[in-house]
């Protein structure tokens, strides 16, 4: 027995070793880490079990047969974050450059079936070349089989895609289905065609980086979610996003400890400007009202006309979507509908509450928008807060104009609180537009149009920009001094904590996509 067991340790240690020490070092020289260290930063310490660690690939071809490491380039399993359960699979890059084959994608299915039987979140540290070539379309079989599971998973359990290196071709596909992508600055890009091939079909010149890395999916395409500045602070934001979401769509969102206290923020009093055209920060109106462990911001450099993210409040996880005055004056366009409803959606998909913070002054006009489609964009968050079932309390804090107004989860569109501050101004449209055309010929005749504009300005100001004829039909619940919002939202969030609706008897609707 004493041999055998040498001869099982013997195993171990290979597959301990990856690809070998030479490559190790490589992979550090990178500034990266291997795919075992990752895994125990990401767990908690002893927890890791590893499935699959001696499995090896079956291709004969291309002399295959004599390159054989055991694990076969992932090292895939389970664990704890924080003492709840997790699914893993990171790809080791020092083994065939993390390329993909038939049992790699074996193994990775396996974890992806077993997080869905025990209702636990997976996670993915990808680190590939992509499809292994020597085995042809058995690779790329595997890719589909890792897609198909993803799909079936999605709504199901949290996915997380992690890309902590190259992830070209069809390799994208997977994370791009998971509900969250973090991506590592200067060492990790994703793109579906390389460099090479771009400069031979269109003959433009661009580097991986340009291409597919984290500051361009992070501020262009809108791909990637978070970005990270090397391994370790990558695993850090993983934990931070794991801790506000639960394990699975049966579960109710993680909570913390938490003594309700004096609730009043006066500091909330101050924040938005006496004059309706001056800009100000949302997100200082988000940290006046959540608690002091701070807000989780996802998407932070894209569309950033439009804020979400997550946050607790009285120890409960929330999802805040919210319009940044700040930038663009907050208006709805093309790239930020999209942002705001792909986040909704996952919210109801796992029973997170949503606050929405409203100031916003309609949908972006002009040719480029209505050409690269607001309309079916803005209909996608039409779409995503109407078919959304989770608590959902609306605050308008100034500007809810236009079809706009209906969008952000108006009473209309089954909003189950909203609340607006003394500042809110809920119309059509801003008190100058719709004076120009209401008035239009009273001003034309007058000897002075312009003082004769501004004095209907005032008197439209007066009757339409408040909240209180809103509140008189009942389409604002209550106007509330801005201090007392937290205390609200406390309250109005543990009043809902039960709700249930019924959904109408459909396999599932056609959202606009």
């Amino acid at each position: 027995m004493r041999d055998k067991i040498q001869r099982l340790q013997d195993y171990k240690s290979k597959a301990l070793l990856g690809g070998g020490k030479e490559r190790i070092n490589k992979q550090h020289e990178k500034g990266k880490l291997t795919a075992r260290e990752r895994i125990d930063l990401l767990l908690d310490r002893g927890s890791f079990e590893e499935i699959g660690m001696l499995k090896e690939h079956r291709s004969f071809d291309f002399d295959m047969e004599k390159q054989q490491f055991p694990g076969d380039g992932v090292v895939t399993g389970y664990g704890t974050v924080h003492g709840r359960l997790i699914y893993v699979f990171a790809q080791d890059f020092t083994v065939f450059g993390g390329a993909l084959s038939e049992t790699h994608a074996e193994k990775i299915c396996k974890i992806m079936d077993l997080a869905v039987e025990n209702g636990a979140p997976i996670i993915g540290l990808n680190d590939s070349g992509g499809a292994r070539i020597q085995e042809g379309v058995n690779s790329l079989g595997g890719y589909a089989d890792i897609f198909y599971r993803n799909t079936r998973a999605s709504g199901v359990i949290p996915q997380i895609s992690a890309i902590m290196g190259p992830c070209a071709g069809g390799a994208v596909y997977s994370p791009a289905i998971t509900d969250f992508i973090i991506m590592v600055e200067q060492t990790s890009y994703m793109f579906v065609t390389g460099p090479n091939v771009v400069k031979t079909v269109t003959n433009e010149e661009v580097s991986a980086e340009d291409l597919g890395g984290a500051h361009t999916h992070s501020t262009k395409s809108g791909v990637t979610h978070l970005t990270a500045v090397n391994d370790l602070e990558c695993i850090r934001k993983l934990k931070v996003l794991l801790s506000y979401i639960p394990q699975n769509c049966h579960e109710k969102v993680p909570a913390i400890p938490y003594n309700t206290d004096h609730e009043y923020r006066e500091v909330l009093s101050g924040i938005v400007p006496e004059n309706p055209m001056h800009p100000y920060d949302m997100k200082e109106v988000i940290q006046g009202i959540v608690d002091d462990s701070g807000f989780f911001e996802i998407h932070e450099a894209y569309a950033e006309n439009i804020v979400i993210g997550f946050a607790r409040l009285a120890g409960k996880s929330i999802g805040i979507i919210a319009n940044q005055p700040y930038k663009l004056a907050g208006v709805l366009d093309v790239e930020s509908s999209k942002k705001a409803a792909r986040f909704v959606r996952f919210c109801d998909c796992f029973n997170i509450p949503m606050l929405v913070l409203v100031d916003v002054p309609g949908f972006l006009p002009g040719t480029d928008q209505e050409w690269h489609g607001i309309i079916s964009s803005g209909a996608k968050l039409l779409y995503a807060f109407s078919d959304a079932v989770v608590p959902r309390i609306t605050v308008i804090t100034r500007k809810a104009y236009g079809g706009a107004y209906d969008v952000m989860n108006s009473k209309h569109i089954g909003a189950d609180m909203n609340y607006a501050w003394p500042s809110a101004e809920i119309a059509v449209m801003g008190a100058k537009g719709a004076s120009e055309i209401i008035f239009k010929q009273e001003i034309s005749k007058a000897k002075n149009p312009a003082e004769r504009l501004l004095e209907k300005e005032a008197e439209y100001q007066e009757k339409f920009a408040n909240p209180y004829r809103a509140a008189a039909r009942g389409f604002v619940d209550e106007v509330i001094e801005p201090r007392e919002t937290r205390r609200k939202l406390i309250r109005s969030f543990a009043m809902l904590e039960n709700k249930k609706v019924t959904l109408p008897n459909r396999k599932h609707g056609n959202i606009p996509l």
